[in-house]
């Protein structure tokens, strides 16, 4: 079931900057992936490769980044941002990405995010929202 997951995810993905690459219309979160993926150009080759990208596995003890994964926290911050949840992560972010600019404040946050979502797995219980907050607090 996680192969199959991970390979659906991966072919949105994929059919999002085929879209966008051959200029047709995205539509809500197509166009929120193609922004994430035209930010990454280093992903570029990869998502050129449809077979590579759908079986390749990335392990983290090697020193391989996930793209997918990378790409999907940018997202996901983007929308904890777009609806301030937890509450002040917004104000946390804009004051960030004046000093840092958009994309290096998300590499930032995101540290504070897979931090704690780790964390809560390892315990077993639901991310901790004012952990996260406090981590990302300290980023200013």
């Amino acid at each position: 079931m996680i192969s199959a997951q991970r390979e659906n995810l991966r072919r949105y993905y994929l059919t999002c900057w085929q879209k966008q690459q051959a200029g047709q219309v995205l539509e809500g979160l197509e166009k929120q992936v193609a922004a994430v993926i035209l930010e990454h150009p280093e992903y570029h080759p990869i998502l050129a490769n449809t077979d590579q990208a759908l079986q390749q596995d990335y392990a983290p003890e090697e020193g391989n980044t996930n793209p997918f994964l990378h790409m999907g926290l940018h997202l996901g911050l983007r929308e904890q941002v777009s609806t301030d949840r937890p509450v002040g992560i917004r104000d946390l972010y804009e004051n960030l990405a004046e000093r840092y600019g958009q994309h290096e404040t998300e590499h930032l946050m995101m540290e504070c995010l897979v931090a704690n979502l780790w964390q809560a797995q390892q315990q077993q219980q639901p991310p901790d929202e004012h952990a996260y907050l406090a981590c990302l607090v300290k980023l200013g």
